[in-house]
């Protein structure tokens, strides 16, 4: 990638950009979602005890403040959109400042998604059901919002070097579609066909892809109808291999008519600058009903992954053998979370279902009770003091590697920026959620990798 060089006379547009009176909305909005979740908390543990009008009142607050964060968190959006367009040049700080603003906001926002889906099963009145579902209403707003603000951000984040990581190309196009959908009003149908790709598995920057994709996505949207979703069909097709590298062809069909790279002045383009920078090649091809666009990039092959042979063949033997699958009631499970809220609001979410649950407040400590107990799903949180979840779970996969054995790792984050799921895969995580989700998301994904 092609790094854009920042002036060093340049005014810190970043800094004037985010005044503390920014930040200070910012806390606000903090401070009015931890309220309300309390009220709920509150509501739901004087329901347990029938003092229903106590709870109607907390529940009427908290629906009160859900509407006025709604608002809050828009305008802060808004404001934060405002001061990507400004200081677009200053690359470096401006992910990083998206990024932490995300986090912020996923953190409580998660616990009150959680909290409401407890609360409005509890056997409500009709009124006080009411009152939770404009909560949350607001809340999902909120979450399409945010989730909005990650996805167009895409199109703003640095043209910079990254590490290279192993991923799935169709799992990370894939993703890339579930983003898109999270849009208020996505009218893109999606087809996939991978029938001539055999291996999905490559070294590189699935950022990059996910860039590519959303910048013609956004472009198709544009010519979309209300009333008409636009049918896009994605072929993927590898044209050509060495030893180290590999070509692989992605043939995007519409059924409109659309100019998605304007070939006369390419440098407007996102996708083509982000695909010349990777080396690539596109070609575009237009009919009556339909546009046809034909990217090749190559994607580096990676080396075979040779594990050390440390135990002997009989307990190696013994350890390779199918696992009996476990139900959730058996299951006992560590919680890696440095948050005591989030701790409690996942406990309380996951005890109906869980047998046994311990827990952890950073990467060393999760480290060191994996070495003494023997667990069947790790739930890892990645921005932790000590010890961050992604390195917990590299040496987790490290202390494994040498007895063939593998205990399921699933990723709850608030890091939900294009990219940052690809990141948990890289380190051997087995899945990833993002906050904020439902209950019963969490549940579902547990089952699949147990």
């Amino acid at each position: 990638m092609v790094n854009e060089p920042v002036q060093k006379n340049e005014p810190d547009v970043l800094n004037n950009s985010f005044t503390p009176g920014f930040n200070s909305e910012r806390r606000n909005a903090e401070r009015l979602a931890i309220i309300a979740l309390f009220c709920l908390i509150g509501a739901v543990l004087l329901l347990s005890v029938d003092l229903e009008l106590p709870a109607g009142i907390l529940i009427i607050l908290a629906a009160a403040l859900g509407i006025v964060m709604y608002r809050n968190t828009v305008r802060l959006f808004n404001r934060c959109g405002q001061s990507i367009y400004e200081f677009s040049t200053v690359k470096g700080k401006q992910d990083e400042a998206i990024t932490d603003f995300s986090h912020k906001i996923r953190e409580p926002l998660n616990n009150l998604v959680i909290i409401t889906d407890m609360l409005i099963k509890s056997g409500l009145s009709v009124k006080q059901k009411e009152l939770v579902e404009t909560f949350i209403a607001s809340t999902n707003n909120m979450v399409t919002t945010l989730n909005e603000f990650s996805m167009q951000s895409a199109g703003n984040l640095a043209f910079e070097h990254r590490k290279a990581i192993k991923f799935n190309l169709v799992s990370s196009i894939e993703s890339t579609f579930d983003l898109y959908s999270l849009k208020d009003r996505a009218n893109l149908e999606f087809i996939i066909n991978t029938k001539d790709l055999d291996n999905g598995e490559y070294l590189g920057d699935p950022i990059v892809l996910k860039q590519i994709f959303l910048d013609i996505f956004n472009i198709i949207e544009d010519h979309a109808s209300e009333d008409k979703a636009v049918i896009v069909t994605i072929n993927l097709k590898k044209t050509s291999e060495t030893i180290t590298e590999s070509v692989i062809c992605f043939r995007i069909q519409t059924d409109k008519n659309i100019v998605l790279i304007d070939e006369e002045d390419p440098k407007k383009s996102l996708a083509s600058r982000l695909i010349t920078s990777g080396k690539g090649s596109y070609q575009q091809q237009f009919g009556p009903n339909q546009t046809i666009l034909n990217v090749c990039m190559p994607f580096i092959n990676p080396a075979p992954e040779v594990k050390p042979r440390a135990v002997s063949a009989t307990m190696e033997e013994l350890a390779s053998k199918e696992k009996v699958r476990k139900d959730l009631k058996d299951l006992k499970v560590l919680l890696v979370e440095d948050n005591l809220i989030n701790q409690k609001i996942t406990l309380l979410t996951l005890s109906p279902y869980v047998g046994s649950i311990d827990t952890a407040s950073n990467g060393k400590e999760a480290l060191d009770k994996f070495g003494t107990t023997n667990y069947d799903l790790i739930l890892m949180d990645i921005q932790m003091p000590v010890m961050s979840g992604l390195t917990a779970a590299e040496k987790i996969r490290a202390l494994e590697s040498s007895t063939n054995s593998h205990v399921p790792m699933i990723a709850i984050t608030a890091n939900a920026m294009i990219g940052d799921k690809e990141k948990c895969l890289a380190v051997g995580m087995d899945d990833y959620i993002s906050k904020p989700f439902q209950p019963s998301a969490l549940v579902e994904k547990i089952k699949k990798v147990i």
